[in-house]
């Protein structure tokens, strides 16, 4: 299941990659996001405090860039 999780977690974030080489705006904010959010969970989940950092960092930056949108 962590396995699963965490290749889920990277295809969902190239996804956002790829959309963001696009241009394809929003989209690859909300794609980036949910590659944030599941590879912080797959962090808290193996206990990994660089994972943990990182991907909440990331998804605090893309909130952040989300509202200022808005």
């Amino acid at each position: 299941m962590i396995d699963f999780l965490k290749w889920i977690a990277t295809l969902i974030t190239l996804a956002g990659a790829l959309a963001t080489a696009l241009a394809l705006d929003p989209l690859n904010i909300y794609l980036l996001n949910a590659g944030a959010i599941l590879f912080l969970i797959w962090g808290i989940l193996i206990k990994e405090k660089a994972m943990i950092a990182v991907n909440a960092g990331l998804l605090g930056i893309y909130v952040f860039g989300l509202m200022l949108r808005v």
